[in-house]
């Protein structure tokens, strides 16, 4: 389900958020369906149930889940979350472009990159000046 990097510079309950916000929005975890309890999310992670519960507050306030008191966290509908993490992505969008084109990527290079389908990989100029 969500698995932790200790070596990675982000705090764990980041680390927690950020997992669970893809399985909610790759659909993993469904709509109105129950997240598990911040008791037993912490014993399978084998941490403390305070940095589980900081990483549902957060999504919470972000509209990804909700609380029902006494049942516990949902997940919400794309609705509500959709706005909040589209802002945060057109931010770290806007300044990743500033920094390429500080560095002299030119305005072609930037669109060619956006047109490229998602690969995993390095984008395919990248690789072409790797092997030369």
């Amino acid at each position: 389900m969500i698995s932790l990097n200790y070596r990675d510079s982000r705090p764990i309950y980041e680390q927690i958020k950020d997992g669970l916000r893809k399985l909610i929005v790759t659909g993993a975890i469904g709509t109105d369906e129950k997240l598990p309890s911040v008791r037993s999310l912490a014993t399978q992670l084998s941490i403390n149930p305070n940095t589980i519960q900081r990483a549902y507050n957060e999504l919470e306030g972000e509209g990804y889940i909700y609380s029902v008191p006494g049942k516990g966290s949902f997940a919400t509908g794309e609705t509500g979350a959709g706005t909040v993490r589209r802002r945060e992505l057109f931010e770290k969008a806007r300044e990743l472009l500033a920094e390429l084109k500080y560095l002299g990527v030119s305005q072609e290079e930037l669109m060619a990159l956006l047109e490229e389908e998602p690969s995993g990989g390095a984008p395919a100029g990248a690789r072409k000046e790797e092997t030369r």
